[in-house]
């Protein structure tokens, strides 16, 4: 066994591997402070008991953590059979791949070639229990430990240098390279894991639901003469008279009442019967508390109407000539608008008040009225002395308006010829716009115009090609039909006459593509949409389609299209459209058929 503070024990790991030692002889690698002295790592193997690392904090192995700039160093471990060297400590950490879910398999690499399946095991033991190890030729092996967390300490090996015994053949050392393994066994526990958590989270979330669940309503028992006599002491007590009439309810809606239990019965709506006038005593009593509220507010709201009034006359007392020609321009601005928000709260909480009062004098019956004319008489005069005093209150208001306007009429005039020049550049400005989207609009119509231009060039161009075309088209027919009546002297009147006809063929075909050419030709392009709409329509129809069928679908899409425009569409291509009869006699019908994909295998 070999301290690990040890630095002749490191130094000759370290010249054993080839690399240069960290420390100098005589001196030790890492302080006391850090290490445990006499601390024994390969004690954990002989004894079975998994490695602690002293340098977990709050073991109380060690005194307060070191500084995060002191780097940790692996310890070099002993086992029986092998050793395994630390790697540099300035080298970077060995690379992982990503952690599979569940992942308990562990992928070994780099072992030496000698190495067997037991001394594997006896490294990887201090790890955790191993359930599996599948070794294999090419000098690496895949682990399964039973935990999850078994997998972090094998990975911890990872960079380590086996050596088997005390031999220096390459046969017996390697570098391990230690990664996570995907295993189906792995993954397939980690879903039932997985499952086993849902159904817990489930039950969980139904227990609590279970428990805040409102409780249901307590089960109504069933009738009988001794339940009857206790419900009946029920409806006479006002606290339980709600739990009683629904069980009362409930007795009658199933039926319990017979010829037997009628009276009983009668004598439980006859207590029922008996909380009317209970019922219209409350009330009573609830309008009445009504009532005083209602008296409350209209007090309350005389109040504030009141201190309105009195706001309203200290703005009033501001906006006057003595007060008034003292404050600045803004402090006008503003009095006045409080004036007027001051004034619009007051006469609405005048027309509430006065809407009170008008409902009071609509409730109150015609005896009333008739018993008490003079009260009726106050209120008429109450109401018109309010309406008074409002209207002087808006008169004296709008005077004093007239004033402060007075004052500003001069302030008005030396703003006048501001705004006369504001108006003027405006009115500018408005021209200017008027004269650049004119000139927009002209900008467009030439492009316009240009653009038909060259589609009549374009259009004059193909005409003359055409003409051009048919002409030389016209000298050949006619070079041939030279030739033609020379063979026909020479050879006779017979084939005279078959060469006649095929040079009327000719002709006619050229005219009959000549007319196709002119018959093929698109006014707009609404008939190239009807051709196609059409097109299809009758291709879905390959028995075709008469044109009062054709024209019903076609009223669907445009309401203005008619069935000659149809039909004549349909005639100035006879090489898209084709016209057949079906039936005999009085079951005759014309019918118009898609012909194009015909027309394009004959040609």
């Amino acid at each position: 066994n070999m301290s690990v503070t040890d630095p002749t024990a490191w130094a000759t790991a370290m010249n054993n591997l080839g690399m240069v030692p960290v420390g100098l002889a005589g001196q030790q690698l890492v302080t006391d402070s850090i290490c445990v002295p006499g601390f024994d790592p390969s004690l954990s193997m002989m004894t079975g008991i998994t490695p602690i690392n002293p340098m977990i904090p709050g073991m109380g192995l060690v005194p307060p953590p070191p500084p995060t700039d002191v780097p940790v160093v692996k310890e070099i471990i002993h086992c029986k059979s092998c050793t395994l060297f630390p790697p540099n400590p300035n080298l970077p950490p060995p690379s992982t791949r990503e952690r599979p879910p569940g992942c308990k398999t562990v992928f070994v690499g780099g072992l030496p070639e000698n190495a067997t399946e037991e001394i594997i095991q006896e490294v990887f033991e201090q790890c955790g229990d191993i359930t599996a190890i599948r070794k294999s030729k090419k000098n690496f092996c895949h682990i399964r430990f039973a935990e999850e967390f078994m997998v972090d300490k094998a990975i911890y090996l990872s960079g380590y240098r086996m050596r088997l015994g005390s031999s220096t053949d390459k046969k017996d050392s390697g570098r391990l390279h230690v990664d996570f393994a995907q295993a189906r066994d792995d993954f397939y526990e980690w879903e039932c894991k997985q499952r086993m958590l849902a159904r817990e989270e489930r039950h969980r979330r139904k227990m609590e639901e279970d428990r805040l669940r409102p409780p249901s309503p307590p089960a109504i028992m069933h009738y009988s003469e001794h339940e009857a006599t206790l419900l009946a002491e029920k409806l006479k007590d006002d606290s339980k008279f709600s739990e009683a009439i629904t069980v009362l309810l409930t007795w009658i809606e199933r039926g319990e009442v017979n010829r037997r239990s009628a009276n009983q019965f009668y004598s439980m709506v006859q207590s029922a019967n008996s909380h009317v006038r209970r019922l219209m005593n409350e009330k009573a009593t609830h309008e009445q508390e009504m009532e005083q509220a209602k008296e409350i507010f209209k007090n309350a709201l005389t109040g504030i109407l009141t201190q309105f009034e009195q706001i309203v006359a200290v703005f009033n007392a501001s906006t006057r000539q003595k007060a008034w020609d003292h404050f600045s321009k803004a402090q006008r601005k503003n009095i006045d608008i409080w004036r007027k928000h001051s004034e619009e709260l007051r006469n609405a909480h005048s027309e509430q008040l006065m809407g009170i009062r008008r409902e009071e004098e609509m409730e109150m019956s015609d005896d009333d009225s008739g018993d008490n004319p003079s009260k009726k008489l106050r209120v008429d005069e109450s109401a018109l002395t309010a309406q008074a005093y409002a209207l002087k209150e808006e008169n004296d208001s709008l005077r004093w308006q007239l004033d402060a306007y007075r004052n500003e009429v001069e302030l008005l005039k030396q703003e006048k010829g501001q705004l006369f020049r504001t108006e003027e550049s405006l009115t500018k400005d408005q021209q200017l716009q008027f004269l650049q989207q004119t000139m927009q609009g002209m900008q467009q119509q030439l492009l316009s115009i240009q653009e038909e231009l060259n589609n009549k060039k374009s259009e004059l161009e193909h005409a003359k090609e055409e003409q051009t075309h048919t002409q030389a088209r016209l000298k050949v027919l006619q070079e041939q039909l030279k030739s033609a009546k020379e063979l026909a002297e020479i050879n006779g009147h017979d084939e005279s006459q078959e060469i006649n006809v095929l040079t009327v063929a000719l002709v006619n075909q050229e005219r009959e593509k000549n007319s196709e050419k002119r018959s093929q030709g698109l006014k707009s392009e609404k008939e190239a949409l009807l051709i196609g709409i059409i097109s299809t329509f009758l291709h879905v129809h390959p028995f075709g389609a008469n044109i009062e069928y054709l024209w019903s679908y076609m009223q669907q899409l445009d309401s203005r299209i008619s069935a000659n425009e149809i039909e004549m569409l349909l005639m100035r291509l006879p090489r898209m459209f084709k016209q057949e009869f079906t039936g005999v006699g009085a079951t005759l019908e014309k019918r118009w058929k898609f012909c194009a994909f015909e027309g394009i295998k004959t040609t």
